[in-house]
């Protein structure tokens, strides 16, 4: 699950089914010359398409614009095209992404491991302890019943060699409740950096507000549009089903669908609570309302079951336009505020706050 966000991200823009959501800023298709008989050749064509395009939008042909309008004006070609130059993608494919979030979770794994192991030592030193108590439970009742000086011996030479081998496990779990601390403090450092939200299977918040400020930045610089809008689950759906393990799984099968409509230069992100956030890059206030009424449709058309019961999903979504004026903490504020406007009208399911 972890591993496949970006490849995910990539598949849609080769699914069929019409569940994808292009971005209306690239509605105008560049007409297709593509030569299917040749695939360097096809993509190389292309790559000039997407240039004399970025150059017609006054963009700067930068690696990130380059690739963006890559993505997106791809969303135009037939379907063999796309096909045909994704391969070529996939080839060239480092996964960065995907190998950073095989990395969180196996360090997790791997702390999880280690607290294990220290809560096995508590309790092999604890059966010592016991074991020590017997022990003299034991002399005492031998004491008691028989004189014989050679079972005394005995019995304090045994003594002598639990207590100390009490003594060597205290300090070994001594040892390992500090290497156990030592870790605790380093994943939590690393947690402070990681990128992904394990419990949904998106990023997390860390990484919108990273993304934001830095789409904040190229806006600045480059005066194109881009629109952030958050989802959550209708509250009215949540407070009906009183199921806190089935609101978990709609929660998670909602995750599913924006991880699968988004393009890969869209930034899914679970923000808290339940709540989930995309950034969505050269996307107007316009283009995002239809997105947004596309994914209200592509929810309300996925079936959930709980037991012989079929749910029919509903979202509310806010939506807003990235100003660099503001902080990324603002605008995520100003989206929220779109999902309560969202609310005051049962006729809608999204709604545009701007700040004033």
């Amino acid at each position: 699950m972890a591993g496949t966000l970006r490849r995910r991200n990539r598949r849609n823009i080769d699914d069929s089914d019409g569940d994808t959501m292009p971005d209306d800023n690239f509605s105008s298709s560049v007409p297709s010359v593509l030569d299917m008989d040749s695939p360097s050749s096809d993509i190389e064509i292309y790559s000039k398409e997407v240039l004399g395009r970025l150059i017609e939008d006054n963009l700067p042909p930068t690696p990130n614009n380059f690739s963006l309008y890559f993505d997106r004006l791809l969303e135009d070609k037939n379907e063999n095209v796309r096909k045909t130059i994704l391969s070529m993608l996939e080839l060239e494919d480092t996964n960065e992404d995907e190998n950073t979030i095989i990395l969180e979770q196996n360090l997790k794994k791997g702390f999880a491991s280690v607290k294990n192991i220290l809560a096995s030592t508590a309790n092999l030193y604890k059966n010592m302890s016991l074991m020590t108590k017997i022990l003299e439970k034991r002399r005492k009742e031998l004491n008691e019943n028989i004189n014989s000086s050679e079972a005394e011996h005995v019995l304090k030479l045994l003594d002598a060699d639990i207590t100390k081998l009490s003594s060597i496990l205290k300090t070994q779990s001594s040892q390992m409740k500090s290497i156990y601390d030592e870790t605790a403090i380093i994943v939590k450092n690393v947690e402070n950096e990681t990128i992904f939200d394990n419990k949904f299977g998106v990023y997390n918040k860390r990484y919108l507000l990273t993304k934001t400020d830095q789409e904040m930045g190229l806006i600045k610089e480059f005066k194109h549009k881009s629109s952030l809008i958050m989802i959550e689950l209708s509250r009215d759906l949540k407070k009906s089903v009183k199921n806190e393990k089935a609101i978990i799984l709609m929660t998670r099968t909602l995750a599913r669908l924006l991880l699968k409509t988004s393009r890969r230069s869209d930034i899914v992100a679970h923000y808290g609570n339940g709540v989930f956030s995309m950034l969505l890059k050269h996307t107007d206030l316009e283009s995002a309302k239809k997105t947004s009424e596309r994914l209200c449709d592509l929810v309300a058309n996925s079936n959930f079951f709980l037991a012989d019961r079929e749910i029919q999903l509903k979202i509310a979504i806010g939506i807003t336009n990235i100003d660099a004026v503001y902080s990324s903490e603002e605008i995520i504020v100003s989206a929220m505020n779109g999902i309560e406007k969202a609310y005051e009208d049962s006729k809608i399911d999204y709604a545009v706050s701007l700040r004033e």
